[in-house]
């Protein structure tokens, strides 16, 4: 694997119903991923903290549903923005809404993904598995930060 790669930047979790954080949580401790978890419970402030910080991160899991500034907006802001665009961090989705509009408008936000919250641990926790070690895999253009 190319040694240049650092997949080891915080996940943005942008989730405002506190049990589904601690589940991500329990989820990302016992597949023993090692990246910090960032939680936020609306997208003005992880809008905030991704205009402030200097360590990329190495993805942001988005509900659509959100207090202040919803996910699809939050999305459109950080395209919009020159500063964090560059930063080309994979955007996902994660909802408990599965319905064509909000897959349609996920992807023509140019979100890398759209991910139903399954309705069982187990089910989370394989979607969870899968993403990590995709993105993991992946290069990315923060890989030559």
């Amino acid at each position: 694997m190319n040694s240049n790669i650092d997949n080891n930047g915080p996940v943005i979790i942008i989730e405002d119903d506190l049990d589904d954080q601690e589940l991500f949580a329990e989820i990302f401790k016992k597949l023993e991923f090692t990246n910090e978890l960032v939680f936020f419970g609306d997208g003005q402030e992880a809008l905030d903290f991704l205009n402030q910080t200097d360590k990329p991160p190495f993805i942001i899991i988005s509900d659509v549903n959100l207090p202040k500034l919803d996910g699809f907006e939050l999305r459109k802001k950080i395209k919009e923005d020159a500063k964090l665009e560059v930063k080309c961090i994979p955007y996902l989705f994660f909802s408990t809404a599965l319905n064509q509009k909000s897959v349609i408008d996920a992807y023509s936000a140019s979100a890398q993904g759209f991910f139903v919250k399954g309705n069982s641990m187990a089910e989370l926790e394989k979607t969870i598995k899968v993403i990590m070690e995709y993105w993991k895999r992946c290069a990315s253009p923060n890989n030559f930060a």
